[in-house]
């Protein structure tokens, strides 16, 4: 009656497709839960009762789980619900919110929040980027508490443009010297927490810090093309992509020309 199907497990964060088929009716007996998450309604309603209070849940709020919370979920209509949920380990979820459990209750979602956690899902359906995936899991689960307390999840974010231009220079540093790196190393490196890197970063460069990446990488590929490169798949794996057609279509996207017709151009 639940199908669980996780869609990406990378630096603390797990993001699940949960599709739930259970008839109009009270559900089983409580359990606890199993760890820290942010669980975003896409269809249906349901009730959640957690340590005795109950919250009615559907497509317009997210809501959040805790370890060890007694939990129960009713369902008052047929045709059951579908869920995402990213789950988070302890250190990443101290990151997002301090060491306080994260907030109870329904949080209400703005439009804005609907779309990104659709597009997310989206993404992950079509197998992008792990690092991609990652930083927006990251960016909507804080946009989703932080309507709860936007003093606290804005803790520690650099509060200058001096500081915030120094940070955004900081990460780029270290991704020029190993653009590998990832979201929360660089966070840690710089220590921030990775939701601020990732929207201090966006907002000075206009890209995330996964685009970056990949701007890095197709550039690399363009150099070592007009050196006269001719191995794709050699040069796709030492520059960290997936594969050649991985390297073709980002370089395609960010030059509009494939690599064999650029080869040509840098050949005249």
């Amino acid at each position: 009656m639940i199908d669980c199907r996780p869609v990406l497990d990378r630096d603390g964060v797990t993001i699940s497709d949960v599709a739930c088929r259970h008839g109009a009716g009270r559900g089983e007996e409580p359990e606890p839960s199993p760890g820290h998450a942010i669980v975003f309604v896409r269809r249906g309603c349901f009730v959640r009762s957690a340590d005795g209070v109950e919250a009615l849940l559907d497509p317009t709020v997210a809501y959040c789980t805790n370890p060890g919370e007694e939990q129960r979920y009713d369902h008052p209509h047929e045709h059951g619900d579908d869920c995402t949920v990213i789950a988070l380990d302890e250190a990443s979820a101290a990151r997002l919110w301090g060491d306080a459990p994260l907030p109870a209750g329904p949080l209400y979602t703005t439009p804005a929040i609907d779309l990104e956690h659709r597009l997310l899902v989206a993404a992950a359906g079509r197998r992008q980027d792990a690092h991609e995936l990652y930083e927006r899991a990251i960016t909507l689960a804080a946009g989703a508490i932080g309507r709860r307390d936007p003093v606290r999840i804005a803790a520690g974010r650099p509060s200058t443009d001096r500081a915030r231009r120094r940070l955004v220079d900081d990460a780029r540093e270290a991704l020029a010297a190993a653009p590998d790196r990832s979201l929360p190393e660089l966070a840690e490196r710089l220590s921030v927490s990775p939701h601020h890197l990732s929207r201090v970063f966006r907002s000075r460069t206009g890209h995330t810090i996964s685009g970056y990446r990949l701007i890095l990488r197709a550039r690399a590929g363009l150099e070592r093309i007009a050196g006269g490169e001719r191995q794709l798949a050699r040069l796709a794996v030492e520059l960290g992509f997936a594969d050649q057609s991985h390297l073709c279509r980002v370089i395609r996207k960010q030059t509009g020309h494939t690599p064999a017709a650029l080869r040509a151009v840098f050949a005249r």
